[in-house]
Parts: C-alpha cells; structure tokens; sequence
C-alpha cells in the first residue's frame, strides 16, 4: 500500500471513529437541552402557582419594583416613592411591592425616612420583601471585573427576590437588567424597567479606548496598551450581553436624552422605550425668595449628590481651593466664600469616601470653609439652599441630574458639569434667555464661579429667574402624568 492510500485509509478510519463520537455527542447535548426546557417549565409551573396562590389571597395583582438600596436617599430614590405613589393614587385595586436589601430598618422607618427626605407621603402601605443577600450586588465584592460580578449577583439576588415573592408586574427600577430576564422567563411576570443609567456606555468604551484614566477606569490600566485592549473587549462581550438582557423589558423608560441615546444603541427596542423626565420637588423649593444678593457678606457656593465616586466631590473641593488661591483678586466676597456638600451615604464605602474627601480639605487648607451635611432632612435641605448663592454639580455624563434641577427651582445660580442630562436637558436656554453654566473640568469651574461672582447682582438675579421658570417640565406632576401613560399597556394586561 503506497503512501498516499495509507494516508487516504487513515483520513477515513478518523471520519468514521468522529461520526461515531458525534453522534452520542449530539444526542447527549439534545437530552441536556430537553431536561434544561423541562427544569425550565417546572420551575416556571411552581412559581406560577405561587403567584396564583396568593392573588387567590389578596383578590388583586401586585407590582413589585426591585429597588435593593431604598433607603438610600438619592434621585433613584425619589423616582420609586413618585411612581409608586401615583400607580396608588392611580389603581386602587393593585398592589405595591418593594424587594429592599435595608435589612438594618423597619418598612415603616423606610416610609419614614422617604417623608423626612422627599416630603412624599404614600396614600396606602407597601408591602416590603426583604433580601438577605444585597452584598451580592455591593461594588466592593468585585474589584476586578465589577461590572459583569455585580450583573452576575443581581441574578442571584433577583432569584433570592423571585423565590421570596411572585409579583405580576414587575420593574426594576435601579438598573438591575439582567434580573429582567430572570423575571419575565422564569416568573412569567410582564416586565418594565426605569433606566436612571445604561450600565455600560458608548462613552465608557471611549475612555477605555482613548486610554483616559477615570474612576472607572484606573491608570495602571489605562497607561498599559495590552489591558486597555483587553478591557474593551470585556466591554464589547459586556455590552451585548446587557443589550440582549435589557430587550426583555416589555416596556422601558429612560430618565434623558443622554440616556435614551445610549439604550436604544444597546437595547435596540425603540418602540417600547419613552423618555420619563425623573420627578423633581420643584414646588417645594418656590417659597424661597428671588432677591438681589449684592448685600450678602457671605455667597456659598452647595452640592446636592450622593457621596458616590462618579460624582467627583474631589473636583469640588480643588476647583474651592483654586478661588480661595487667588490671593491678589479676592475681596470680601471671596473671603466669606464657603463650600457645603450636601447628599446621602448609602454604605461604609460612601462614608469612608466622605473621610477621604475631609482629609482632602484639610490638606489644601479649606476644611474651615467646607462643611459636609450628610442625611439632612428636607427642611434643612431647603435652608441651606436658601442661603446659597451657586450650585455646584460635577458629575461627568450625569444621567439626568435631580440636584441640578433643584437648585434651578431653588433660585440659585447653576454650574454643571458639560454633559449628559445637564447639557443636553436642563441647563439650557429658556425663552432666549441663560439657565446657568457649564463647565468640564478644574480650570473652566474655576473660571465659571468667578464670573457668576462678578456678575451684577441685576444679572445673576434674571439667571434665576429664567432658571426657575424653566424647570417646572421636571415637576412631580408632569412625572406622574408621563409616568402613568407609559405603564398605561402593561397595567391593561393585569387580570383585576
């Protein structure tokens, strides 16, 4: 036998020795794929009869909306009390559920607190649904990889939720979207979401490219080529796996331009998505006088926002420093400038953050003029607003900005961050006229704070004014209203 037989011989002899391996191979992947659909369906089957159960109890649907950190006091926040206090007003023979991973309070002081914080009181009680295991969603578990370790454990706790309580509705209204899923195909549940930030971005994956060092986005990382490469591909995978899951959703709302933008490039389901403008106090903040400041010895310059990284407090206090530097050109105006910093701590990690932001002030030399007000009340939310001359916002690519709106309704003078929500959404003309002020980084806030100081008090005083004229699309009315119409199809579909 020559050569070339031998070799025909042995391509044969491996052809027929792999068909006898494909086929139990294929039978074999076809009876794991029958015993996962059958698992599937039996899983299904069982919490569908759960939730039949109950509804047999009850007599009515429930909503439930996944919001593990409500206790938390942000914008997130005020948006869930909103919408679930106008679905109350709206429906009154539904339900309302809350999956809370607050395990340290009680429903009633969480009730508690969202009237102390957002003036909102709810016409019924909430059911709250306790998770034990909210660390599976906590940043600081995942150093590496956070994004895909926090979207792996929102599963595993939105499962811990799913098993705990079956809703008829559910929304996920803190930006969980791979529990959309989880909700819709194993719970049967219909399924919305309320989208405050795209989980990742077109401009994430920018930075990472353009090699810019971020919060998220750490300089060992970005001054090597090897892992800036590496991270965006993680990205690339990342993203398509968060648009597969967020097109689950068979309704969607974005809180902005920016963010509708970005969720329709990864969603991709631009019939079922709406822009729902968050709600913001904006009556609340109308009894504070619009007078002439030129006779305050004293401007302060107040931040309203979470103690949360991407909200850059540490700009704040640089770009303070910066005019307090300015020896040759400061007055009295400038000597009795102040900076308060006002938001809320949702863990240990925040309140270390706002240690680390402490130390910051005392090494630059401003800790006599900055003050943290962490946890206050609306009341003294509202005064010390009153007493502000500027608000300060520095978030890059702010999703939409509350605290921006508020200070506008406030009165104050507005100086955001230029981009995102505040950009594209809030501080823009009104009638013609000027809204605020942007800014991008250390140099043009410090340049900003200047001019708004050095503007006659005549001119700071028509700012205000357009601005608070401007803000009232952003009240909670116009929310509840946008709100309502745009769950008006999926809560048709609820069997009363």
């Amino acid at each position: 036998m020559s050569g070339h037989d031998q070799l025909v011989f042995c391509l044969c002899e491996l052809t027929r020795l792999l068909w006898k391996l494909l086929l139990p191979l294929l039978f074999l992947c076809l009876l794991l794929l029958a015993v996962l659909i059958l698992l599937v369906l039996g899983v299904r089957l069982w919490l569908q009869s759960i939730r039949n159960a109950r509804r047999e109890r009850d007599g009515c649907p429930t909503v439930a909306f996944f919001h593990p950190y409500c206790n938390a006091g942000g914008g997130g926040e005020r948006v869930l009390w909103c919408a679930i206090r106008a679905l109350q007003n709206s429906y009154a023979d539904v339900n309302v559920a809350v999956y809370t991973g607050d395990l340290g309070v009680t429903g009633q002081q969480i009730l508690e607190g969202a009237r102390r914080r957002f003036n909102i009181v709810l016409p019924r009680p909430v059911r709250f649904v306790f998770l034990r295991h909210r660390l599976l969603v906590e940043p600081s578990l995942f150093p590496h990889f956070t994004l895909l370790g926090q979207s792996v454990g929102s599963v595993f706790l939105g499962w811990e939720a799913l098993t705990e309580f079956v809703p008829d509705l559910y929304v996920d209204s803190m930006g969980y979207a791979f529990t959309l899923p989880l909700f819709r195909y194993l719970g049967g549940c219909s399924v919305g979401s309320y989208v405050h930030y795209p989980t990742i971005s077109t401009d994430m994956l920018s930075v990472v490219r353009e090699m810019n060092p971020r919060f998220n986005n750490p300089d060992y990382v970005s001054n090597s080529l090897f892992l800036s490469a590496f991270k965006v591909v993680y990205y690339c995978v990342f993203a398509l796996l968060y648009g597969m899951a967020g097109s689950c959703s068979d309704l969607i709302m974005v809180n902005s331009s920016w963010t509708l933008d970005h969720i329709l490039s990864l969603w991709r389901a631009p019939n079922r998505t709406s822009v729902v403008y968050p709600p913001c106090d904006v009556s609340a903040f109308l009894d504070i006088p619009l007078d002439e400041d030129g006779d305050r010895k004293c401007h302060t310059v107040v931040s309203i926002g979470q103690f949360r990284p991407e909200k850059d407090h540490r700009l704040q206090i640089r770009a303070f420093k910066k005019i307090r530097a300015f020896k040759k050109v400061l007055d009295k105006r400038r000597e009795g400038l102040r900076l308060v910093l006002i938001g809320g701590c949702r863990n240990q990690e925040d309140e270390e953050r706002v240690l680390m932001l402490r130390g910051l002030c005392q090494e630059l030399g401003v800790a006599d003029r900055v003050e943290f007000k962490l946890n206050i009340p609306f009341q003294e939310l509202k005064r010390e607003l009153g007493e502000a001359t500027i608000g300060l916002h520095t978030m890059w690519n702010e999703h939409f900005g509350i605290g921006v709106v508020e200070c506008m309704a406030a009165g104050k003078v507005i100086l955001a961050h230029k981009s995102g929500g505040p950009k594209l959404d809030i501080v823009v003309p009104f009638e013609g006229g000027q809204t605020g002020f942007l800014a991008d980084d250390e140099e043009s806030y410090t340049d900003a704070i200047e001019r708004i100081l050095a503007l006659p008090p005549s001119a700071r005083l028509q700012i205000r004014r357009n601005a608070r004229q401007s803000v009232s699309r952003f009240s909670d009315q116009e929310f509840e209203t946008c709100f309502l119409a745009a769950m008006e199809p999926l809560m048709g579909t609820l069997e009363r």
